[in-house]
C-alpha cells in the first residue's frame, strides 16, 4: 500500500481490532510515552473540530481512544517560549522570553525526572532553544552544545530549518558526534527516526532488559514555508480552499491566505499521515496500550483570519491547538474518552505528563498537573480544573506579519476574551456568541463590570505567576 492509499484508509486499526492486538508488560509498572508535536498548526485545523479543509481521520480517531483538551491553548503563541516552556513547566518569563533565546543554563528539563524514575529518555526534530542567532547563518548548520540538549539520552535534533526537504539534524558529542542530511521530507524522516527508537524500545521490552521510555517527536511542518510532499499537494489549488469567516473580504489578503492555505492543509494531512504511522507501530509491537501518546502543537496559524498572518498574536487562531491524550488505557482502573474544554497551556504539558506516569512534578515546575481529566485513579479526588488561561508575549520578534508589542491576557471558562498592551486595553471578545471575533468590545462602556472582572482576574494572573506587566484599571 502506497502511502497516499495508506492515508485515505485511516491507518488507525479499530478499537475492536485493536484490542486484540498483543501488549507487553510495563516494565515495573512504568507507562510508556510520547509527545508528537508539529509546528504552527492551529486548533482548528482538524476534521474533526469542524475544518471543511482538513482530512485528519487518524487525530480524529484520537479522540476515540483518548481524550481531546478542546480548550487547549498556546499562551505565548511562538515557538521557541512554548517550547521552553513545554520542556521545563514554566511560564515564558521565567525561562525563555522570546526569539531565539536559548533554554537558561543550569534549568532541568522534563528529562530529569523522568530518568529519576527510571525512564529511557529522547528527543526527535526541531529544537530551536540553542540561542542560535539567525542573523549569523543558516541555523539547520549550527551544532547545538550537548550540554543545552535538555539532558535527553538519545538527542538528535536540529535548531531549527525552514526547508523541508533540506532538514539537518546532529547529535552525539566527540568522536560520536553526527551531522547529516534527512534522505527525504522532514516530517516522514523523523517520524522514521521515532519509529526506529519505538522499535528498539520494544525490543529491549520483550527481552526483559527493557525499561519505560519518554520520547518527543517534533515537527516543523506544517509551519511556512508551505511545502508538502507531491502526493500530499496534488488535490490542492488556491482555488478550491473555503476560508473561515473571518478572513476578510480584501483581495490582498484573500489570494494570499488561498496561497498558503493550499500548502498547508496538504502538509497537516501528511503529519496526520505520520501520526497514523507511529500509532500502527505502537499497535504492531504491543506498545500502544501500555503508552501514553500526546499529540499537540506549539502554536497556531492566522492564515488570513483577522487580515493576519502567522502567529505572534491573541486572536483564536493564533492561540488555539490541537491536544489529545490516547493510549495506555488498560494501566488504570479508569480513564475518560471524548472531548473535555478544559484549559491546558504550555507550561501544564511537562507536569501532565508526569502525572500520567505517576510522577510527583518537581517544585520548579510552575504547570498544572492535569492527568486526572484522562485517567481516573481509585479514591482520587476530580481534578481541579483552571477556571482560565494566561496569555502574553513577554519579547515580540518585530517580525512583518506579527503584533509589536508586548501584551498580557486571558481566556475564560465562561467564554470571555480580553487582551491588553502595556496599560492599554486590546481586545475583549464573547466567545459564545463571536467566535469568530468580529464584534471588539474592549472599549464598549456597556460592558464595563465584565471589563472590569477579566481585568481583575488578569492581575491575579500576573500576580500569582511572579509576572510584571501593567494592567490597565479599566
Amino acid at each position: 500500500m502506497n502511502r497516499r492509499d495508506f492515508l485515505l484508509s485511516s491507518s488507525l486499526p479499530t478499537v475492536a481490532a485493536a484490542a486484540q492486538t498483543s501488549t507487553l508488560p510495563m516494565p515495573g509498572g512504568k507507562p510508556n510515552v510520547i509527545w508528537f508535536f508539529g509546528d504552527q498548526h492551529r486548533a482548528q485545523a482538524l476534521g474533526i473540530n469542524g475544518d471543511p479543509n482538513a482530512r485528519t481521520p487518524n487525530v480524529d480517531n484520537l479522540q476515540s481512544m483518548g481524550v481531546q483538551f478542546s480548550s487547549a491553548v498556546s499562551g505565548f503563541p511562538l515557538c521557541c517560549p512554548f517550547r521552553g516552556s513545554v520542556l521545563t513547566g514554566r511560564y515564558p518569563h521565567h525561562c525563555v522570553v522570546g526569539h531565539q533565546y536559548p533554554l537558561p543554563n543550569g534549568q532541568p528539563t522534563i528529562a530529569q525526572p523522568l530518568k529519576e524514575a527510571g525512564y529511557r529518555t529522547a528527543y526527535f526534530g526541531k529544537w530551536h532553544l540553542g540561542g542560535f542567532q539567525e542573523s549569523q547563518g543558516r541555523a539547520a548548520m549550527f551544532i547545538t552544545d550537548p550540554k543545552k540538549r535538555g539532558g535527553f539520552d538519545t538527542w538528535i535534533g536540529y535548531e531549527n530549518n525552514n526547508s523541508q526537504y533540506d532538514c539537518w539534524v546532529h547529535g552525539g558529542e566527540g568522536k560520536d558526534a553526527f551531522h547529516y542530511r534527512l534522505p527525504g521530507y522532514e516530517t516522514d524522516c523523523l517520524t522514521d527516526l521515532l519509529i526506529k527508537y519505538i522499535k528498539e524500545q520494544a525490543d529491549a521490552q520483550r527481552s526483559g532488559k527493557g525499561k519505560p521510555f519518554f520520547a518527543a517527536c517534533s515537527v516543523q511542518p506544517p509551519h511556512d514555508p508551505y511545502v508538502a510532499p507531491p502526493e500530499f499537494r496534488q488535490r490542492w489549488s488556491a482555488g478550491n480552499v473555503q476560508f473561515r469567516p473571518n478572513v476578510p473580504l480584501v483581495s490582498s489578503i484573500r489570494d494570499q491566505a488561498a496561497r498558503e492555505m493550499a500548502g498547508y492543509y496538504p502538509m497537516v494531512e501528511n503529519l496526520d499521515f505520520n501520526l497514523g504511522r507511529v500509532v500502527k507501530s505502537l499497535h504492531d509491537e504491543g506498545l500502544f496500550f501500555n503508552t501514553h501518546l500526546l499529540f499537540f502543537s506549539d502554536h497556531g496559524d492566522m492564515l488570513g483570519s483577522q487580515g493576519q498572518f502567522r502567529k505572534m498574536t491573541a486572536y483564536e487562531e493564533s492561540i488555539r491547538i490541537p491536544f489529545f491524550i490516547a493510549g495506555a488505557q488498560p494501566t488504570y482502573d479508569g480513564y475518560n474518552t471524548g472531548r473535555h474544554p478544559v484549559f491546558i497551556n504550555a507550561p501544564d504539558i511537562a507536569p501532565t505528563t508526569l502525572g500520567l506516569c505517576g510522577i510527583a512534578k518537581p517544585s520548579w515546575m510552575e504547570g498544572q498537573d492535569l492527568s486526572a481529566v484522562r485517567i481516573r485513579k481509585p479514591g482520587a479526588p476530580g481534578p481541579s480544573l483552571p477556571d482560565s488561561a494566561y496569555l502574553q508575549t513577554v519579547v515580540p520578534t518585530g517580525h512583518g506579519h506579527s503584533v509589536n508589542k508586548p501584551y498580557r491576557g486571558i481566556v475564560t471558562r465562561e467564554g470571555w476574551k480580553y487582551a491588553c498592551f502595556d496599560g492599554v486595553s486590546w481586545m475583549m471578545f464573547n466567545l459564545n456568541e463571536d467566535p469568530y471575533e468580529q464584534a471588539n468590545l474592549a472599549h464598549n462602556n456597556a460592558y464595563r463590570a465584565e471589563r472590569k472582572k477579566l481585568i481583575s482576574r488578569l492581575k491575579q494572573w500576573v500576580a500569582d505567576t511572579g509576572d510584571k506587566f501593567t494592567i490597565p484599571e479599566d
